[in-house]
C-alpha cells in the first residue's frame, strides 16, 4: 500500500512501484538508524535503485562491518515497531529551519524551483526531505539487509565531499531477499575483475593510467578469437574492415560537431605544426572521409565501413569499473551509406549480423527498444518517418518483439538498442542500430542518383558488441571464466605424473598445436592432483594425464575441468572430441 504518489502513472506496474517505495522507505529507516548511531551525520541522498537502495552520509571516519551490523539491528527494531510514515508540506523558509544542521539538504531546498511543493516524511522521531512515495509504516518492509559501503562524491563531483554510501535491499519475503542474495553470491564469484586476476587476462597499472586496460597473453587470446570471428562474419557478409587513426586535427573535430557538444569528455593528444589534435572519441568521421574520398553512385550503395577501432573517452575516475567503464576502448563500430530504399533491408541484415553474433557468444535472450524522434531533433520530418517505420518494419518482418521508448531518440536520428541476458538474469546493453541525419548533413555527403543528380546518403552507425572491453566483461561473467571450447585462451592441460613424462607430453602437445588446437604442458615440480587443481582454477576444458601406461599406449587420461574423470583414451580419439567441441560457430549463411 503507497501512501503518496504513486509510480503508476510514470509506466511502473503495481508491482514495481510497490517494491520501489518498499526500498525508498528502507533507505529512510536506514537513515533513522545511523542518525541514532551517529549524531553529528550529515544526510545526503536516499534513493530506491533496481536492486535495492542506498543512503550517503557525510561522517567523521568510514563505516565499519561492525557499524553496519549495529545499523541492520536498530532497523530491525524500527520495523517491528510499526510506525507509519507521515507526509506534511512545508514552506521553503520552514524546510530550511527544519534542516538548518543538514547542509547538503540545504543545498537541496535551495536548488529547488520557485513554485516547488516540499514535501517531508517523518516515521517514529525521523524525518527527511523527500517527495515519495513510501509504503504505509515501517512493517510493510518484511525483509531486508544492508550489503556494502563504498565511497561517493556528493553529487557525483570529484570537486565535491567524499560520502560514505550504504548500500542495502529489501524485498517482499525472506525468500526471495534469500534468492537474491544468492544471486550476489553467484555475481561476486563471477566478477570479471578478479576472474580477469585469477586467469590472467588482463591488469590496469597505476603507473600507465586508470581506465587503460592492458591485455596479458590469455587475455589477449580471447580478445583475438573474438575479434578473428567478428571479422570472418563480416567479410562473408560483404562489409569492409577499414582501420582509422587514433587522432585527428581539431578541424574534424569542429566540422562533425563534437568540439561543439562533446569537447568535455575528449582527450587533447598533442600539436603538430601549430594545429591541435585531438584523441578520437568516435570513428564516425574517419568512416566519413572513407566515403568522401571519391563521387559514389547509387549503384555502388550500400557502402559497410566496419571497424575494431580505439577510442578514448573521458570518464571519472569514481564511474571507472573494471572492463565494464574505462577510458580506452575498442568499439565494433560500423557505418552504412544507402540510399533511402535499401534502409529496411539493411537494417534487417544488421539484425541477422547482431543475432547470429550474438547466439555464437552463448546469449540467446533479448530486450529490444526502439526509441523514436525526441522534441529536440535535426533533419526533416519525412526522413524521420521513413528511417523510424525502417527500423520497426524489420523488427516486424522477423516476428521480433519491441518496445517503444517515445521521444527517447537522439536528436539526430531513431535507433534501436539491444539488451542481452547473461547467465544470471542481468540484463547489458549492447547493440545499438542509430540513423544519423545530421554528419551526412555536416560533412555535405552526397551520392549520384539515378536521375543523374546529387541526393544525400542515408547513414547508419551501428555497434553489435559495443566496446570490446565491456562485452568480454560480460563474456567473462556469462561464463564465470569458463569460456567455451571454441574461445579458451588454452583448451588441453598437459600433466606429466613424472619428469620421465615431460617429453612424451611435450609432443603431444606439438601435435594438438599442430592440429590447430591450443595445448600447454605443467612441467611444474608439483604433485599430479595440485596439477590437475590449478589447471580447474584457470578453468581449462580438458587435462590429459600422462603416466607409464598412457605414454606406452600413445594415450591420454582425460579429465573434463568439471571434475568428471572420462578416463584413458588414444591421442586421436581425444582430438576427435575436442574438436567437435571447439568447432568455430557458422551462421545459416556460411
Amino acid at each position: 500500500m503507497l501512501d503518496h504518489g504513486s509510480l503508476e502513472s510514470e509506466g511502473v506496474d503495481e508491482a514495481q512501484a510497490h517494491r520501489h517505495a518498499m526500498r525508498h522507505s528502507a533507505a529512510h529507516v536506514m537513515a533513522d538508524a545511523v542518525l541514532k548511531l551517529f549524531p553529528e551525520a550529515k544526510m545526503g541522498i536516499g534513493p530506491p535503485t533496481q536492486d535495492g537502495f542506498y543512503y550517503d552520509f557525510d561522517v567523521a571516519r568510514p563505516f565499519t562491518p561492525e557499524d553496519l551490523e549495529e545499523i541492520e539491528k536498530l532497523m530491525r527494531e524500527t520495523i517491528s515497531g510499526g510506525f507509519p510514515f507521515q507526509r506534511e508540506e512545508l514552506s521553503r523558509a520552514d524546510a530550511q529551519s527544519m534542516f538548518a544542521d543538514q547542509p547538503y539538504k540545504i543545498e537541496l531546498i535551495e536548488g529547488l524551483p520557485d513554485d516547488a511543493t516540499i514535501s517531508i516524511y517523518r516515521h517514529d522521531n525521523f524525518v527527511d526531505l523527500c517527495q515519495g512515495p513510501h509504503v504505509h509504516g515501517t512493517k510493510d518492509i518484511p525483509a531486508m539487509k544492508l550489503l556494502s559501503v563504498a565511497g561517493a562524491y556528493w553529487r557525483g563531483d570529484e570537486k565535491r565531499p567524499m560520502l560514505q554510501r550504504i548500500y542495502g535491499t529489501a524485498f517482499e519475503s525472506e525468500a526471495e531477499l534469500a534468492e537474491h542474495l544468492e544471486r550476489l553470491e553467484e555475481a561476486e564469484r563471477r566478477d570479471h575483475r578478479t576472474l580477469g586476476r585469477q586467469l590472467n587476462l588482463y591488469t590496469v597499472h597505476e603507473e600507465i593510467g586508470p581506465g587503460l586496460i592492458v591485455w596479458h597473453p590469455k587475455g589477449g587470446r580471447v580478445r583475438s578469437l573474438v575479434e578473428d570471428y567478428w571479422k570472418a562474419i563480416h567479410y562473408r557478409r560483404g562489409d569492409d574492415v577499414v582501420y582509422s587513426p587514433h587522432i585527428g586535427k581539431a578541424q574534424l573535430w569542429e566540422t562533425s560537431g563534437h568540439l561543439d557538444f562533446y569537447q568535455e569528455n575528449m582527450y587533447s593528444a598533442v600539436e603538430v605544426d601549430e594545429q591541435e589534435y585531438y584523441l578520437k572519441p568516435m570513428n564516425c568521421p574517419f568512416h566519413i572521409s572513407i566515403y568522401r574520398s571519391a563521387l559514389h553512385s547509387y549503384r555502388e550503395l550500400p557502402l559497410r565501413f566496419a571497424e575494431l577501432g580505439t577510442v578514448y573517452r573521458y570518464e571519472r575516475s569514481g564511474v571507472l569499473h573494471g572492463l565494464m567503464r574505462v577510458r580506452g576502448f575498442t568499439q565494433d563500430d560500423a557505418h552504412i551509406f544507402c540510399t533511402p530504399d535499401q534502409v529496411e533491408d539493411e537494417i534487417g541484415g544488421v539484425l541477422e549480423l547482431t543475432f547470429e553474433l550474438l547466439d555464437a557468444f552463448g546469449f540467446a535472450d533479448y530486450s529490444i527498444a526502439l526509441s523514436t524522434r525526441p522534441e529536440k531533433y535535426v533533419g526533416d520530418l519525412d526522413m524521420w518517418e521513413h528511417a523510424t517505420n525502417s527500423l520497426q518494419g524489420a523488427l516486424e518482418k522477423r516476428g521480433l518483439p519491441f518496445t517503444v521508448d517515445d521521444g527517447g531518440g537522439a536528436f539526430y536520428g531513431p535507433k534501436i538498442d539491444i539488451n542481452i541476458t547473461d547467465a544470471l538474469g542481468r540484463a547489458w546493453q549492447c547493440t545499438t542500430v542509430q540513423f544519423d541525419f545530421n554528419l551526412p548533413q555536416r560533412f555535405d555527403l552526397i551520392y549520384q542518383d539515378a536521375e543523374g543528380g546529387r541526393s544525400q546518403p542515408y547513414m547508419v552507425h551501428r555497434a553489435i558488441l559495443g566496446s570490446m572491453e565491456r562485452f568480454l566483461g560480460v563474456l567473462i561473467e556469462h561464463y564465470g571464466g569458463a569460456f567455451p571450447a571454441w574461445l579458451a585462451p588454452v583448451q588441453a592441460v598437459l600433466i606429466p605424473i613424472a619428469d620421465r613424462h615431460i617429453e612424451y607430453c611435450e609432443s603431444v602437445s606439438a601435435k594438438l598445436e599442430a592440429a590447430g588446437f591450443r595445448a600447454e604442458v605443467d612441467t611444474r615440480s608439483e604433485r599430479m592432483n595440485q596439477k590437475i587443481r590449478t589447471a580447474q582454477m584457470q578453468k581449462v576444458p580438458y587435462m590429459l594425464v600422462v603416466g607409464d601406461r598412457e605414454q606406452e599406449a600413445g594415450a591420454v587420461a582425460v579429465r573434463h575441468r568439471d571434475g568428471e574423470d572420462l578416463g584413458a583414451m588414444p591421442l586421436d580419439d581425444f582430438m576427435s572430441r575436442l574438436g567437435e567441441e571447439a568447432e568455430i560457430p557458422k551462421g545459416p549463411s556460411a
